[in-house]
């Protein structure tokens, strides 16, 4: 089972040499989040060369792999027994990697239904900041006192550790899924959205953007047709192509971000390659907003998702202003594109601490979240 290549001995060696000589690391796998990471004057170390399925027992819905494995590979291989990675990890430019997708926590649009990438980790190999290899979890749910560190991983961006290998659940793919639509204000979505969460129907998506709500049901094909039939909406198509293409960030919402990625990594060689210095080159943000689940976020040129807890909103307003549009529905804002949310004293202390014990001397990353730092 063990396909691919293990160089977690050369991986772990070339932190402790890093340590060791005070140089700093920018942790690389895919580079399909290269935008939202500045690596500054920090040496890149590829994790691309680790690859492979290390364990994985279709019977008891777990998957171990290495961090530099591809999630198309792993997609593959898990589709062949009729499974699926639950949280759905976003391929930006159809990439990434499994370790990379784990490292930025990021989850599909299923999340408020089929549970985030945090949920899904089970436990985790890594080497921390002074070359240790470490190890932590294991296949299965337990109850543990102190932290959970192999999910702590989870969002971390490499900054406490270079992720090796990580087990997480995965879960049967439907039998059939359906993308419902309708032309709709974003009053009327939010509105939809809310009493969705309230029925027992499978619902596992919803998107309002340029006017129009889209509901993704999925499960039996029993299911998905009554479904089909309770909802006030119209069946758009068989499948899920329209929000692989939100996920993936293909859809037309994201078309100018491709050219923002571009000004950006230009500004970021006149700013020693950090997000915060670069967007301030590219122009237009666009942000991330994580809301309460039916928030109603109507500002004009977003696409929302999650039910309302999660928009996409690329404004040039100033980081105060979205943070105050958030703070209003209970939220928090983060620009997606170039810098990092502010952080408050205690949160920054709490890094800190976080990051002092895996990463002594700040090797790992140290660029990724300046902000907070």
């Amino acid at each position: 089972m063990a396909a691919g290549c293990d160089s977690a001995a050369s991986l772990a060696a070339a932190v402790a040499e890093a340590n060791h000589a005070g140089r700093e690391l920018y942790l690389r796998g895919g580079d399909s989040k290269a935008h939202l990471t500045g690596c500054g004057p920090s040496a890149p170390l590829s994790t691309r060369g680790h690859t492979g399925i290390v364990d994985y027992r279709p019977d008891e819905l777990v998957v171990t792999a290495r961090c530099g494995t591809s999630l198309r590979e792993l997609s593959t291989a898990l589709a062949a027994e009729g499974q699926m990675l639950p949280f759905d990890p976003p391929r930006f430019g159809g990439g990434g990697t499994f370790g990379g997708a784990v490292a930025a926590g990021f989850s599909g649009p299923g999340r408020p239904w089929l549970g985030a990438t945090r949920d899904a980790v089970l436990g985790a190999n890594i080497v921390n900041g002074t070359g240790q290899r470490l190890a932590f979890g294991g296949q299965v749910l337990k109850n543990v006192a102190g932290y959970d560190v192999s999910r702590l991983m989870v969002g971390a961006f490499g900054t406490l550790g270079l992720l090796l290998e990580v087990t997480v659940r995965v879960q049967p793919r439907p039998e059939a899924v359906a993308t419902l639509a309708s032309a709709c204000s974003a009053e009327a979505a939010a509105g939809t959205c809310q009493r969705l969460l309230r029925q027992p129907l499978p619902v596992t998506a919803t998107c309002h953007v340029d006017g129009v709500l889209r509901v993704r049901v999925a499960g039996s094909e029993a299911g998905v047709r009554r479904a089909c039939e309770a909802l006030p909406l119209d069946i758009e198509e068989e499948g899920d192509a329209f929000f692989d293409a939100v996920r993936d960030h293909a859809h037309p919402f994201f078309a100018d971000v491709a050219a923002a990625d571009v000004a950006a990594a230009e500004a970021a060689a006149d700013h020693a390659g950090t997000p915060h210095a670069a967007a301030a080159e590219a122009g237009p943000t666009l942000w991330r907003l994580s809301l309460p689940r039916g928030a109603l976020f109507t500002e004009a040129g977003a696409l929302v998702e999650w039910a309302g807890a999660q928009a996409w909103w690329r404004t040039a307003l100033d980081a105060e202003q979205v943070q105050a549009r958030a703070q209003a529905l209970g939220g928090f804002a983060a620009p997606f594109h170039g810098g990092w949310p502010k952080r408050s004293a205690s949160v920054r202390a709490a890094m800190q601490r976080i990051k002092a014990a895996f990463d002594p001397n700040g090797i790992l990353n140290p660029h990724v979240m300046d902000d907070a730092h």
